[in-house]
């Protein structure tokens, strides 16, 4: 269940970031690796700069996780049932931008995204009874 409210979090948070993006996307010296590239690094450099930048999303990711678990049940549904809403509104709109035949292959891969999710569902049900009976 964390794992999931952090997804889902993370993935209602998404759109939001891409409308705050300037317009062209990011700027180099703003977001990201790119901003590094200016610098000239070594390949040493680089791998302590991703290893850096790696440890700090797990932090935040962490950080997130920590508060999200503090939170009453009630507001992890309510939290979840609007980030659900978020989603589906951002994947409505997205699919209006798109020719017929985008919105054909976009419905396809929703379908198939789907069917991931349901079976990862099912798998961690499965894995949550078995870790059950293994303790």
């Amino acid at each position: 269940m964390r794992k999931t409210l952090t997804a889902l979090l993370f993935v209602a948070t998404l759109p939001t970031l891409a409308m705050a993006m300037p317009e062209g996307g990011p700027r180099p010296h703003e977001r990201g690796p790119e901003m590094f590239k200016e610098l000239n690094l070594s390949k040493e450099q680089r791998q302590e700069v991703r290893k850096l930048m790696g440890e700090q999303m797990k932090s935040r990711h962490d950080i997130t996780r920590r508060y999200l678990d503090k939170l009453p049940e009630a507001e992890k549904q309510a939290m979840k049932k609007d980030l659900d809403k978020a989603r589906e509104d951002n994947q409505k709109a997205l699919r209006a931008l798109l020719n017929p035949e985008q919105q054909k292959a976009f419905d396809e891969h929703q379908k198939k995204m789907e069917a991931r999710r349901a079976e990862m569902k099912e798998f961690k049900a499965w894995k949550a009874e078995k870790d059950k009976k293994a303790s």
